[in-house]
Parts: structure tokens; C-alpha cells; sequence
């Protein structure tokens, strides 16, 4: 099988084996300031040499064997999380990035193969079956297998005369996204451990985007390291911790009494999962965009307060506000690593509720959000006080020279954020002009 370098300029047959650096600054009469359209030598060199693939590969997809460096399995727990990505995001860690796209390819596998056509009779389900869905969705080399396939379901009580509504307006429960544990061995030794990923689609439902509007606060339900517990999602959490009603109505809710929720799909899929693997190096990785995000860090959570030990990371991308100050918390003490890829130009990331870095100010003075404190006070009654969690990557789609002038729906694709993050470099230097990738054509 022959392999060949796909660089954004074919290079000629006689420079194949050497890769030369690429940087070029631009300057302007109006302005002094430079311009950085890539991100110097050694990180074009290495650009380069992640876009080798197989012959005949999609060129969106990054086939992940050959795009892994030698340290990332000397460095996994660095890269999942453990120091809070300290000193890898500005500027963006080579091994980091691809990390972070090779997570985002499973989140668009859960896109691409999930049936969006109201007329079929397989809409709101998967396209494919488990066991070839990485290779129908355009990613044949990922070294994981699919062991799960996940289900959400709206907790919104509908009127009877919704039964006679069309399919796509009364669907209630859908395939939300998958587990998938490493299996291929040459993998395990590139990643360090046997990894399982859980993966989300963002909103595609009607109910789903009802369920987004219920943006108030309410009180966690969640597992704890008990046999009661595990059967029945309807144990409070002692901490008081409160997330947004409508994640946590589609995680926590069952079409009927014959159906799990997603909920107790995932941690038994999980506990099932870590029973096979007993004495590995086993990690958890949760990945979703925009709801899938929400929804990737109520799993964590849950599967954090039922596996204490187990290294769980969340890779967000796009994701709306989830909890408040008490669940970020929650998930700073159980040792939870998120991780939010955030376009600074996407409203989602910015929604729902209010950030108040502090406590809420009383009486008639001033709170630290600017508001007055009487202000904030009523705004934290109605529950609607949220906090930010994990660490944030930052990205900004003005950065890149290829996205012009996008609209609100073009900023929250899961598309921006793969292109933002494979051209991002630094705050000092933003974008480089060799990562075409992931743009539609």
C-alpha cells in the first residue's frame, strides 16, 4: 500500500522527501503591525507531516495511526487532562491538536451518520450498523470499535393531538451518539491506554430544541457509588448542584418503563465495559458539539461520581452553559478535566442564564457584572445564575483569512471549530494560512 503526502500546494515528485518550513508575514502601508499566516518552522513542518494518509482517503479526515507522535503515550495523562493543559494552549501543543481533531472526527461520525430525512422510516436513527459505522462515515483507521449506540429522549409531556403530528414533530426518543472502546493494539501502545469514547451529536430534533429553551436551573439528579443508585437515576445529588433543565430532562428521561434513558444506557455500557478490561490502563473520553457538549459533561459527571478512579476528560466543542457554581464545583473536586473549545463568535457558547463571578451582591450597590445588586439577586432566585467550567480554549473565526464574513449558524458548525483549531497557533500569532481543512466546498 503506497503512501503519499497531501500538503495545501502539491510539492513537486523531487521534494516529497523533504519537507521544507513554510512561514511567510505579510505587512501592509496602512498598518506596521504584522500579519502571521502560519505559525512559523517547525509547526508548518509538522502540519505537513500529520496530512499523510492513505491513498484515495477522504481529505477532510485525518486517518489517526499515522498522525500520532511518539510522545503521546509518555505524556497521555499531560494531554487528558491532568495539569489542566497547562503550558499546551498558547501555544497550541502540536499533539494537543491532533488529539483534539481526532475527537472531533467522532463527533461528526455521529452527525454524518445519523438520518435526518423526516420521511424515512429510519429517521432520528443511525444510518449504518455499529459495526461498520467509522468505516461508512469516511474513517476506516481510528482503531476503536462501536460496542454502544446511544438514545436520548425528550422529558416533554406532548398533547394527545400531537400523536397525529408529522414524525419530526412528535419524536421523542433518538440516536443521540455512541461508545466505542480501542481495540487495535497498535493504537493502545501510540495512546498508552485503552481508551473509551463516548460521542454526542449536537440538536437535530424538534423536541430536542424544546428541551433547549428550558434554560432554568434545576436540582442534579445523579449516580452515586451504590447499588440503589445505579438502578434509579432519580438520586438527588448531595451537593446541590443544579444544571439546566432541558440537558438534563433528555439525559435522565425513558420513553417508557421498558426503556433506559440515556443515562443509564451510558454508565452501564461503561461499567460493562470496564468489567471486560479489568486491570488495564483504561481512560473515558467525552466528546460532543453544542448539546452533545452539554451532554458530554453530565456524563462525565455521572460516570466520574461512579468510577472515582477512572482519568475522565470531556472535549467540548460549541457547548452551551451547563450548571452553576456549585456543579463546576463538583466537577473541580471529583477531579473531572473539561476541556471547552470555544469560537468566541458563536452566540451558543454565550447562553444560557448569566455568569456572576462572585457571590450575588444585596442591597442597592453595585454587583460585579455591572448590574445592580438587587438586579443580580432576582435573577439568581429565578435560577438562572450560571458558571463556566473546565479550561477554554479560545478561538475566534475571524482569525481565519477563509471564513469572511460568517453568519451566527456558520460560527456554531462543527466544521468552524475542526478548521479553527487546526489553524490555530497562538494569541501572538493566530492563524495559519496552510489549514484549508474541514471547509465546505
Amino acid at each position: 500500500m503506497r503512501l503519499t503526502i497531501r500538503t495545501p500546494h502539491p510539492l513537486p515528485s523531487t521534494q516529497t522527501k523533504t519537507l521544507k518550513p513554510i512561514c511567510r508575514v505579510t505587512t501592509t502601508t496602512q498598518s506596521t503591525k504584522p500579519t502571521y499566516l502560519c505559525n512559523g518552522m517547525q509547526q508548518a513542518a509538522l502540519h505537513l507531516e500529520k496530512m499523510i494518509h492513505l491513498e484515495g482517503g477522504d481529505h477532510n479526515n485525518i486517518n489517526v495511526p499515522f498522525m500520532q507522535s511518539s510522545k503521546l503515550a509518555e505524556r497521555w495523562k499531560e494531554y487528558h487532562g491532568m495539569s489542566n493543559w497547562d503550558g499546551l494552549l498558547d501555544p497550541l501543543d502540536e499533539s494537543l491538536r491532533a488529539e483534539i481533531l481526532r475527537y472531533g472526527h467522532f463527533v461528526e461520525t455521529a452527525y454524518k451518520s445519523f438520518e435526518f430525512d423526516p420521511s424515512s422510516p429510519n429517521y432520528a436513527n443511525s444510518r449504518f450498523h455499529k459495526k461498520s459505522l467509522f468505516e461508512r462515515c469516511g474513517l476506516p483507521n481510528t482503531g476503536y470499535k462501536v460496542t454502544k449506540y446511544l438514545r436520548a429522549t425528550s422529558g416533554i409531556q406532548l398533547p394527545s393531538w400531537v400523536d397525529k403530528a408529522p414524525t419530526w414533530v412528535a419524536k421523542q426518543s433518538s440516536y443521540v451518539g455512541y461508545v466505542a472502546v480501542c481495540h487495535n493494539k497498535e493504537m493502545i501502545k501510540r495512546l498508552g491506554r485503552r481508551d473509551i469514547v463516548v460521542a454526542y451529536r449536537g440538536t437535530t430534533t424538534c423536541l430536542e430544541w424544546l428541551e433547549n429553551f428550558r434554560a432554568a436551573l434545576t436540582n442534579l439528579h445523579i449516580s452515586c457509588n451504590s447499588k440503589r443508585a445505579f438502578e434509579n437515576s432519580e438520586v438527588m445529588d448531595g451537593s446541590g448542584a443544579m444544571v439546566e433543565s432541558g440537558f438534563l430532562s433528555l439525559y435522565t428521561s425513558s420513553f417508557s418503563t421498558n426503556t433506559s434513558s440515556l443515562q443509564e444506557m451510558v454508565k452501564r455500557e461503561i461499567s460493562r465495559i470496564l468489567q471486560i478490561y479489568s486491570g488495564e490502563q483504561l481512560s473515558l473520553t467525552v466528546t460532543g458539539h453544542s448539546l452533545g457538549a452539554a451532554l458530554s459533561t453530565l456524563t462525565a459527571y455521572d460516570i466520574k461520581t461512579l468510577f472515582p478512579r477512572l482519568p475522565v476528560m470531556v472535549i467540548s466543542f460549541g457547548g452551551p452553559r451547563v450548571g452553576d457554581r456549585r456543579f463546576r464545583r463538583q466537577l473541580e473536586r471529583q477531579g473531572t478535566k473539561v476541556l471547552r473549545i470555544v469560537n468566541s463568535e458563536d452566540v451558543i457558547t454565550k447562553v444560557p442564564g448569566f455568569v456572576f463571578d462572585d457571590e450575588v451582591a444585596s442591597g442597592g450597590r453595585v454587583g460585579v457584572a455591572g448590574f445592580p445588586g438587587w438586579v443580580q439577586k432576582r435573577v439568581e432566585e429565578a435560577q438562572w445564575v450560571y458558571a463556566e467550567v473546565g479550561k477554554e480554549l479560545r478561538l475566534c473565526s475571524r482569525d481565519s483569512p477563509y471564513l469572511g464574513n460568517t453568519n451566527v449558524a456558520t460560527c456554531h458548525e462543527l466544521n468552524t471549530y475542526l478548521h479553527l483549531v487546526d489553524g490555530f497557533v497562538s494569541s501572538t500569532c493566530p492563524f495559519r494560512a496552510s489549514a484549508k481543512r474541514f471547509l465546505r466546498r
